[in-house]
């Protein structure tokens, strides 16, 4: 797997490219924002590994806007903000998962291992319901003729609901699935995902939409089926 680290504690990037290169990976290291862009435009990594404080442009600002541009590389950030607040708002930035510094690199490698797991459970799969279908390898959705990409976290939570259909599956399932077993994600960051994933069937004009079972959890509802 080709790797990008983005962290300006340069006896940081170091001690983890060592561990990396030992599980036999590819990595490169960056200590600025500007450079990020620069390696990140390549489009060659599998997984970013991005400090949230750079010098120059944030790690945040650097996240939204490869979203924006349509780039779905796994995105794990490491920083030491360790709040609630700032893991919700590295998530909602499009970040698949977020360590708190200082980690142990054996929690770290167990991350990269559980992403890549679901990234790989989830693909060639092509799922439907309503006037919905989702190519869960691309992580695109579409509705006629129109589609949108999603990112690998979107595009997961979708296929577990298009799976389910009109039945409900529960949160801690979902939690469970999308995150796995040993996940510290707070409940609230389902819903989040949910709000997104609701954002793109109005962008699509589905007639989709994501129904909430209070205290149980989340189904499709097809208003013309």
């Amino acid at each position: 797997m080709n790797i990008l680290i983005v962290e300006d504690d340069k006896d940081l990037c170091h001690a983890v490219t060592w561990q990396l290169l030992q599980e036999g990976h590819l990595v490169d290291c960056c200590h600025n924002g500007g450079d990020a862009v620069l390696y990140i435009g390549q489009g060659i990594y599998d997984l970013i590994l991005l400090d949230c404080m750079l010098p120059g442009e944030g790690g945040l600002h650097i996240l939204r806007s490869i979203r924006a541009g349509g780039n779905l590389t796994p995105v794990i950030i490491l920083s030491a903000l360790g709040e609630v607040n700032d893991r919700v708002a590295g998530l909602n930035a499009g970040a698949d998962d977020y360590l708190v510094k200082p980690f142990a690199y054996s929690e770290l490698s167990a991350r990269i291992a559980s992403l890549f797991r679901r990234k790989n459970a989830f693909e060639n799969t092509a799922l439907s319901f309503g006037d919905l279908s989702l190519d869960s390898t691309e992580n695109i959705l579409m509705c006629g003729d129109k589609k949108c990409a999603l990112s690998q976290t979107e595009s997961d939570l979708m296929r577990l609901l298009l799976q389910a259909g009109d039945k409900t599956t529960d949160r801690t399932v979902l939690l469970h699935k999308v995150w796995g077993l040993d996940t510290s994600v707070e409940n609230s960051n389902l819903d989040n995902y949910i709000y997104f994933l609701r954002k793109r069937l109005k962008t699509l004009d589905s007639r989709v939409t994501i129904v909430n079972r209070r205290g149980h959890g989340y189904r499709l509802e097809d208003s013309g089926g």
